[in-house]
């Protein structure tokens, strides 16, 4: 074998200089992690010497190489996902026009005599959609029903589809590249999860009913994580960003006391001095807010400069990356 194609094959490439044999099949460096299975689609070259493969991931598991662990909760249940991002093709009202089993109810273990979603009772094609406002990873979703006059009710089965411009949406199919019907649940408050064979690509997500009791109510969670995989917390809550790290322009002496602040919105910048945008900030003095950047920075150090606040600046933070 000559140098090059030796040191071609060393690199992980397939084919070697024209005319010469194989080096190295691809798929025998098992380029998949986490039990992924390596399949070569094509001997048509990628680039000038790479050929083409795919991974096919175990459940939980996405990545160009299935490195990511992706069954991360998305934000149903603790409200990151807010309630104008889940929409509903129609919702039941009942007693007196006075409950409305609104789709933004629809959250995992949310209490309340009225708590989940349901469609109108002359809905024949009926569903509920979460817009995740980026394209991200989803790996499965979590369901579970509740009661109505302590009846249970809850979906027996249902189909999922997704999509990336909320028009044009295609289902989850099964082995027979049908239409996948996923089992539901088997009583009110149990949750039971279903992780996708293979994990799509979504910013939105559609859940179909197909068999309810009694009617078709649910409480769900999707499962999955963002698209690169780097959307770790730094270390500003665990503290392994020491305090010297950290500096303000100004601080203000409050002597203890809670003021009830917080930042409606800010903007970020890096080392270099470039400006990103303006991101929404919190609406109250406890909850999350988080915001992800479309195109990841390279930095060492990052600034928040804050552009509006409700009574005085106040914040915690956590910074997220990898």
């Amino acid at each position: 074998m000559s140098r090059p194609c030796l040191l071609a094959a060393l690199c992980g490439a397939l084919l070697c200089a024209p005319g010469l044999l194989v080096a190295l099949d691809i798929c025998s460096r098992n380029p998949c992690h986490n039990g992924g299975l390596c399949e070569e689609i094509s001997q048509e070259v990628r680039g000038d010497v790479f050929p083409s493969y795919t991974c096919t991931c175990l459940k939980g598991y996405a990545g160009n190489h299935c490195e990511m662990k992706c069954v991360e909760p998305l934000g149903m249940e603790n409200g990151n996902i807010a309630n104008s991002q889940i929409t509903a093709s129609s919702v039941r009202v009942t007693f007196l026009s006075l409950q409305h089993w609104a789709p933004e109810l629809a959250r995992l273990n949310r209490a309340g005599m009225v708590n989940a979603w349901t469609p109108s009772s002359n809905d024949e094609n009926p569903w509920i959609q979460v817009n995740l406002l980026r394209r991200m990873w989803v790996t499965g979703v979590v369901t579970q029903g509740a009661s109505r006059l302590a009846s249970p009710e809850y979906l027996k089965a249902f189909k999922v589809a997704y999509s990336l411009n909320g028009h044009e949406f295609d289902f989850i199919h099964d082995v027979n590249k049908k239409h996948k019907e996923f089992v539901g649940n088997w009583n009110k408050n149990a949750v039971h999860v279903n992780l996708f064979e293979t994990p799509v690509e979504a910013q939105y997500v559609r859940l179909y009913p197909t068999s309810c009791h009694t009617a078709c109510t649910l409480r769900f969670e999707l499962l999955g994580c963002e698209l690169n995989g780097c959307t770790n917390p730094l270390g500003l809550k665990n503290n392994s960003i020491p305090d010297k790290q950290i500096t303000a322009s100004s601080s203000y002496k409050t002597w203890g006391l809670h003021l009830f602040s917080w930042n409606p919105s800010y903007a970020g910048s890096y080392s270099n001095d470039q400006w990103l945008q303006i991101f929404p900030g919190n609406w109250d003095n406890h909850s999350h807010k988080k915001n992800l950047f479309e195109t990841p920075i390279l930095a060492r150090y990052v600034r928040i400069l804050p552009v509006a606040w409700h009574n005085r600046i106040a914040l915690r933070l956590e910074l997220l990356g990898c």
